[in-house]
Order: C-alpha cells, then sequence, then structure tokens
C-alpha cells in the first residue's frame, strides 16, 4: 500500500518530466565509426586494435585488425575509458607529460598517449574512441577519422 501511495505522488508531480534524456551510443553507430577508422588505418597500411565504448566505459564495440600486437587490445580500452573518465582527449594528458607536468602519470586511468577521443553530442561525452596499434600520432590520426564521422552523423 505504502509503494502505491508513493507512486500516485510522484506521479502527480510530474517526477518523469523531471527526468533527464540523453543521447546514447547505439551499436550500429560504434560499428560505422570502427568501420571508418579501420578504413583510414588500412589506406595507411597501419594494424590497430579500435574499441568504441559508451558513456560508462563500457566497450560497445572492438575491431582487431590482422596482425595488430596483443598489447593493444587493452590499451585501445585503456585510452577510450580515459577519454570518456575525463572528457577529453588523451593526447592532452600525453602534451601535459611532453611539458614537464608529470604529475599526469599519477591520475588513476589517465592515459598519457594519443588515440583516445570523446564523442559529443548536444554539449555531452556519449561514448568514445580509443585507438592502438601504430605509433600515438598513427593513433590519434586514425581516432580523427571516426570522430569525423561521427560528427557527419550528427549533422544529418
Amino acid at each position: 500500500m505504502a509503494v502505491a501511495s508513493i507512486t500516485v505522488a510522484l506521479a502527480g508531480t510530474g517526477f518523469a518530466q523531471q527526468l533527464a534524456t540523453k543521447r546514447a551510443l547505439t551499436l550500429e553507430v560504434a560499428k560505422k565509426l570502427a568501420a571508418a577508422a579501420e578504413a583510414e588505418a588500412a589506406k595507411n597500411k597501419f594494424t590497430m586494435y579500435i574499441t568504441i565504448v559508451d558513456d560508462g566505459g563500457i566497450p560497445v564495440y572492438i575491431a582487431k585488425m590482422d596482425d595488430t600486437q596483443i598489447g593493444s587490445y587493452e590499451v585501445s580500452i585503456a585510452k577510450a575509458q580515459s577519454a570518456v573518465n575525463f572528457k577529453r582527449p588523451t593526447k592532452a594528458f600525453e602534451d601535459a607529460v611532453v611539458g614537464g607536468r608529470t604529475a599526469i602519470l599519477k591520475l588513476p586511468g589517465a592515459i598519457p598517449v594519443e588515440g583516445g577521443v570523446p564523442l559529443m553530442a548536444d554539449g555531452k561525452v556519449i561514448g568514445a574512441i580509443g585507438v592502438s596499434g601504430g605509433s600515438s600520432v598513427q593513433d590519434g590520426q586514425v581516432a580523427a577519422v571516426a570522430v569525423a564521422a561521427f560528427e557527419a552523423m550528427l549533422k544529418k
């Protein structure tokens, strides 16, 4: 009985209207972003892991190109999670460390290597991409192509 009266009381206050609505990354979109990244990597003869995570840092889609080093699996996930958790590209951490700000290395989950980029919609982080397998610059290049593809999808 008490539960029912609480439900009725909440419904009467417009509680449902107070709930946030947000965009969410879908598997279909994640696959398209990974395909764009993979095409860029293949065009340049890079072999990479490409990970797309949701806004909680949980992998939605992971692609492994043939002959990619196994160590890049976990790195691609960590880069994507770092980009989501800190709401910035991992290149920002790399630049800080290169600039002498070594305290960055003590931040839990902050990966100071280019290749992790948040995916933004309506000014909010809704996921991220993490790419690993090449140099930092190569990883960043491939991630940037996927982010550009994502931004183009949002404009449609």
